[in-house]
């Protein structure tokens, strides 16, 4: 990414603080980011293997459209 297509780095670290507390926020009113259908624990015995599949989905469209925000 070149800084000098529009984008400056001070707009986009904005932008990412910004999008950091409304996540936060989100989630310190209940937002249940991390324990979502789809989002799979499997525990044996001492081992616990946690895959946050849903998450993930949710959090690559949010930063893909944000993203395609700051192109613009």
């Amino acid at each position: 990414m070149a800084w000098d297509d529009g984008v400056s780095m001070g707009k986009l670290l904005i932008v990412v603080g910004l999008a950091i507390a409304a996540l936060g926020l989100a989630i310190s009113a209940g937002l249940p980011l991390g324990r979502l259908p789809g989002d799979f624990v499997f525990r044996r015995g001492p081992v616990t293997f946690y895959l946050p599949l849903t998450t993930a989905v949710l959090l690559s469209v949010l930063l893909t459209v944000l993203l395609a925000l700051l192109r613009r």
